[in-house]
């Protein structure tokens, strides 16, 4: 039986022929891996390109008012909102952050400075998502390919430089990106602010105001965190997380800036 099959086998030299082609091929598909910059930058065009530039954009969300201001290399992000106390205005910009109250800037402890920087932040950054993510600070990788929900889609790790990723440096996010049309349907992050979680976003209600495509989110989570953030879209076709909330941003508008 043992010179049987030794007798099927191809001549050494040709063993080592093919043995060169199977390393060159899987060396080849390698290095075609998809680069993701390329996606991205094709996923910022679809939902603005340009458009994002020179721009106001304003929103409500959780009965709070934002602008998002961007005119070349200076931005500015505001949060609105009425208390007991009367009108607040924070402000968070290239200079750093501040707060308003009555049309008079206050003084806040620099924690709580810190805290309501990063929380408009925020809510600017999902906001101005694909946009963002070719931020000096970014660094992409590119995961793989999947399916969800029928259809195909790049899987894109971001993370960020310490030097200019700001406080939340430590942030990694995975976002899918739809194989045909580019559009950004879902992602996932894992965070360390407030004690530290993961959390998958489901886009729905896309829609274009002006040039620039906007989505709200379904929030969900999973009860082990410990699971790697690019598995999420297996948990989600399992029906394994949990439903939050919903993220909507009403009254969208966008004013262009010459």
């Amino acid at each position: 039986m043992d010179e049987l099959i030794f007798n099927h086998l191809p001549p050494l030299r040709f063993r080592a022929v093919l043995y060169i082609c199977v390393i060159g091929a899987i060396a080849w598909s390698c290095s075609e891996k998809p680069d993701p910059q390329v996606i991205i930058d094709k996923a910022i065009e679809k939902h603005g390109g340009e458009f994002y530039n020179n721009v106001l954009i304003a929103f409500d969300f959780r009965d709070r008012h934002y602008t998002i201001l961007k005119k070349d290399s200076w931005f500015e992000y505001t949060r609105s909102f009425e208390d007991s106390l009367g009108d607040f205005k924070d402000v968070l910009n290239n200079e750093g952050f501040y707060r308003m109250l009555n049309g008079v800037k206050i003084n806040i402890p620099d924690s709580m400075k810190a805290k309501y920087a990063r929380s408009v932040n925020s809510v600017a950054y999902f906001a101005m998502t694909p946009f963002v993510l070719n931020d000096e600070a970014v660094r992409k990788k590119y995961v793989g390919m999947c399916s969800l929900n029928g259809q195909k889609y790049h899987k894109i790790r971001i993370s960020f430089e310490k030097e200019g990723g700001g406080e939340d440096y430590n942030d990694v996010f995975v976002y899918w990106i739809n194989k045909d049309s580019y559009t950004m349907d879902y992602f996932a992050y894992e965070y360390e602010v407030d004690g530290g979680g993961t959390r998958f976003r489901e886009v729905h209600n896309r829609r274009r105001v002006g040039e620039i495509l906007f989505t709200d989110h379904v929030n969900y989570k999973y009860t082990s965190e410990d699971t790697p953030l690019s598995d999420y879209d297996q948990l989600y076709e399992d029906n394994q997380l949990t439903k939050l909330s919903h993220i909507n941003l009403e009254n969208v508008t966008v004013t262009p800036l010459k």
